[in-house]
């Protein structure tokens, strides 16, 4: 189902108190805003959160507002969605989110009572970068892009046909996605190939943008992880079966010091471990389909691979 919460924001804007306005709002959605807040910003209650919702509310919003009036970002996301659906032989119910968020994630994937959901936070998707919003500027023609590696990590989440350990772990937790949690339980190969995933899809079903663009990488980022791609995966290789929340963080997070990120003398750039899972799962999808792959677990993936190592890769174009 898709949901739309931009006019509940907009109405927010034209309050005569908006700080009681978003209290008010986060209140009408308290579980989905929880879960927002709890896995991409921080914990939703005293005085930094407060400082934040402030701060949010008190934003120009000049380039979002440009950006509703030129962009048709409801069927933006309903084509998307309907080209997964396809792709991946979609088996079970989620949502989208269209929605404003506080400039912290440009998108993301939750799971709520057992109930899937991809989001997409459009003050980053102005073209303008925005330093009162924290926006990033990026085109609006990438919505599709980042809707579709959402929906792709929501279906390895909560498909009945989902062998994945993320699926097991969310299961767990009484349906409900945690970041953190996932980071300290799911091995480094799982969180690398659960990226991977999410961005061949993405290629699949927003073709045409710059090679970079699908793992969210500025083009220089881009060429120095190919350029110590041989010492990434065999940092990465030596932990493949390891879990620990700074694994995850070492090669799949922003915001890391560069002696976290140093493996043989060498700073790997941040959010190299996308690329990494990228490559890791090219040869399941050549063999056997991506709507299969999405629902392997990490062995299966790594099994699938075996009889098609000497096959022409899905080529990752500059």
């Amino acid at each position: 189902m898709l949901i739309n919460l931009v006019p509940d924001f907009l109405a927010i804007l034209n309050a005569e108190d908006r700080f009681a306005a978003y209290l008010e709002y986060f209140e009408r959605h308290r579980s989905l805003l929880t879960a927002y807040w709890d896995n991409y910003v921080l914990e939703p209650s005293g005085p930094h959160f407060e400082e934040v919702v402030r701060s949010t509310v008190a934003a120009d919003r000049s380039d979002l507002l440009q950006l509703l009036a030129t962009t048709d970002v409801v069927s933006l996301a309903r084509e998307t969605e309907e080209r997964v659906r396809t792709l991946l032989d979609v088996d079970v119910s989620y949502d989208i989110v269209l929605m404003v968020g506080v400039g912290a994630a440009n998108a993301g994937e939750m799971v709520v009572d057992g109930r899937g959901v991809a989001f997409v936070c459009l003050e980053h998707f102005t073209g303008v970068t925005n330093p009162d919003t924290q926006g990033l500027g990026l085109d609006p023609e990438l919505i599709p892009l980042w809707l579709a590696h959402e929906i792709t990590h929501v279906i390895r989440y909560t498909s009945p046909a989902s062998r994945s350990s993320m699926r097991d772990l969310v299961g767990d937790a009484g349906g409900y996605y945690s970041y953190w949690e996932t980071g300290r339980q799911a091995t480094l190969r799982e969180l690398l190939v659960n990226e991977g995933l999410a961005v061949q899809v993405s290629r699949a079903v927003s073709p045409g943008h710059a090679a970079w663009e699908y793992f969210g990488f500025a083009r220089r980022q881009y060429a120095r992880i190919r350029e110590v791609e041989p010492v990434l995966q065999r940092a990465a290789g030596r932990d493949f079966d390891r879990a620990a929340l700074g694994l995850r963080l070492r090669y799949l997070s922003g915001g890391m010091s560069d002696e976290a990120r140093t493996v043989e003398r060498v700073v790997l750039p941040e959010r190299a471990g996308y690329f990494l899972g990228a490559r890791m799962v090219e040869p399941a999808i050549s063999a056997r389909g991506f709507s299969w792959s999405v629902r392997a677990s990490a062995d299966e993936l790594a099994a699938a691979a075996e009889p098609v190592l000497e096959r022409p890769r899905l080529t990752i174009v500059s």
